[in-house]
């Protein structure tokens, strides 16, 4: 524990990336195989379910430190963190346990079903047992919340500088069905428990942000012109009557989406499509909030598949019958992904489509209409360009509508985590609706450094309640807050959900008077 209680050390205290992989990259080189692979289980989700409640934990820990419970929660409330709180107001250890991660990982699970004393007695002898660095990270892995700022994707990184193995297969090994108590290390990173030749994707085309004039592009007819659409950027793998669907964040999501799966099994040609998931109901693209409940899930409801159905555009084609065409020029490579779709016909699965207009001058009016159906904007392609890795100017360009913007005041602040734990960064904004105020979104970006600290000042003076780590402000300070969509929503307070929601501005010339009613608001729906 003590050596795994260093590296999520090591990983906390730094927000660079290569440190984050070289810390990794060091447990991995001197920690027990079994360790490793507890780490990697952790760090994917494929942690054991809560052995003990949070509400028992903090029972316990207010009887050892003898603190009243008002006192427990105003430290709560300044540490933010519930296991860190615990392991704070601990007092010393009096003894040393030495024991490795997966020691303590299978304790843990043998605690589940155990009575509420005999989980008592086993905690407690463990935090008398653990320093408070150590203690931290028991709480966490105890608690189940044990969430920390490396993603799947520096994992993988890591694990290839260390091994050398290609970023992809190792990606595929991880996240496929593997059994902790079954496979070792070395089978893992090898991935005999997987075919990644069937599965192997290739890296995304990425696009810049339009900065230039349209007529700068020369003739439109050099250019395939699509709608961009917001959903999830997936490659669809089939190769050897095999299917594996990989998102742009090298994960591989296959299980999540039961419906393509399903779909694709019966195109005979092998391929690897490049396209967007999407939710798609009657013919109709549906908003990225709908989409957004089926995300992440490991089990798809026969519910959620009648009321949020999951569909495919594709854009291009990078593979076809095991030949890798990425060389060819978009005009080749699309006359090819035509044919395949002449070939093979479904309702959940469609050829995007390519926009024909005679000039520049017409694609104005069509970009603005993007919001009507669900989309971004535009995507301007060149014929003539190859399937790039990553972003390279000058081939793809994305041409974004304008994001939508409203005026609303703060009710509600509450300080931030790692560098930005000593000021107030995340912030709760409201509407008016009839006589009061209601919450309509929270935003953690936008402000500059300089404008951090004097919101920061002005919570500390102006904060009314106390809720936990949140304070209640007055309701004074103005701000314009801009996002992508809006839509009807049962599970906010205001009755709508936005996407995407930042800071614009500081409204300094506002008040409170001028902010947006919820009715003006609600109005953006039917007017978007």
């Amino acid at each position: 524990m003590k050596q795994f209680a260093e590296l999520i050390n090591a990983i906390e205290i730094t927000n660079k990336t290569n440190a984050k992989i070289d810390a990794l990259v060091d447990f991995f080189a001197t920690a027990p195989d079994k360790d490793k692979l507890w780490m990697i289980a952790l760090f994917t989700g494929k942690r054991p379910s809560r052995p003990v409640k949070s509400s028992l934990m903090k029972l316990w820990c207010a009887e050892i430190s003898k603190l009243p419970e008002w006192l427990f929660l105003e430290s709560y409330s300044t540490v933010g963190d519930l296991g860190e709180t615990l392991a704070l107001l601990l007092p010393e250890p009096e003894t040393t346990i030495e024991k490795s991660l997966h020691e303590w990982m299978l304790e843990l699970i043998a605690l589940k079903p155990k009575s509420e004393e005999e989980k008592k007695e086993y905690v407690i002898n463990a935090w008398n047992g653990l320093q408070m660095q150590e203690r931290l990270i028991f709480n966490k892995l105890i608690g189940g919340s044990f969430r920390i700022g490396v993603s799947k994707k520096t994992l993988v990184n890591a694990l290839a500088k260390l091994t050398n193995i290609d970023v992809n297969k190792l990606m595929h090994s991880i996240i496929g069905n593997w059994d902790i108590n079954t496979i070792s290390f070395d089978e893992l990173l090898s991935g005999t428990h997987i075919n990644y030749d069937n599965s192997k994707p290739y890296p995304f085309a990425l696009a810049y942000s339009l900065e230039k004039e349209l007529e700068e592009l020369g003739d439109i007819n050099d250019w395939q012109i699509e709608h961009k659409w917001d959903g999830i950027r997936g490659q669809i793998v089939k190769r050897n009557n095999e299917l594996f669907i990989w998102s742009r964040g090298e994960e591989l999501v296959t299980n999540q989406f039961p419906e393509l799966v399903e779909a694709f099994s019966t195109w005979k040609e092998d391929f690897v499509l490049d396209g967007e998931i999407l939710a798609i109901k009657d013919s109709s693209v549906l908003l990225f909030n709908d989409l957004q409940k089926r995300l992440n899930r490991k089990n798809v409801t026969k519910k959620l598949l009648e009321e949020i159905p999951i569909g495919f555009y594709a854009y291009d084609l990078l593979e076809y019958q095991n030949e890798d065409i990425r060389s060819e020029n978009l005009a080749e490579r699309r006359k090819k992904l035509e044919s395949i779709f002449l070939n093979n016909t479904t309702n959940t699965i469609q050829l995007s489509n390519a926009i024909k207009v005679d000039s520049w001058d017409e694609l104005d009016e069509i970009r603005n209409d993007s919001r009507r159906i669900n989309a971004e904007g535009l995507m301007l392609k060149s014929k003539n360009a190859e399937y790039h890795i990553g972003r390279k100017k000058g081939t793809w360009w994305k041409w974004k509508i304008d994001p939508l913007t409203i005026d609303v005041v703060m009710i509600y602040a509450q300080k931030g985590s790692g560098r930005r734990s000593s000021k107030y960064t995340d912030y709760t904004f409201a509407v008016k609706k009839d006589d009061s105020l209601v919450t309509i979104a929270k935003a953690y970006s936008g402000l500059t450094d300089a404008e951090i600290t004097e919101v920061s000042r002005w919570v500390t003076k102006n904060a009314t309640e106390k809720f936990g780590p949140v304070r209640t402000v007055k309701p004074e300070l103005v701000f314009e807050i801009a996002f992508e969509g809006i839509a009807l929503s049962n599970r906010h307070k205001s009755g709508v959900a936005l996407r995407f929601p930042r800071i614009k501005r500081w409204r300094k010339d506002k008040t409170v008077a001028d902010i947006d009613t919820i009715e003006s608001v609600k109005d953006l729906i039917f007017n978007q």
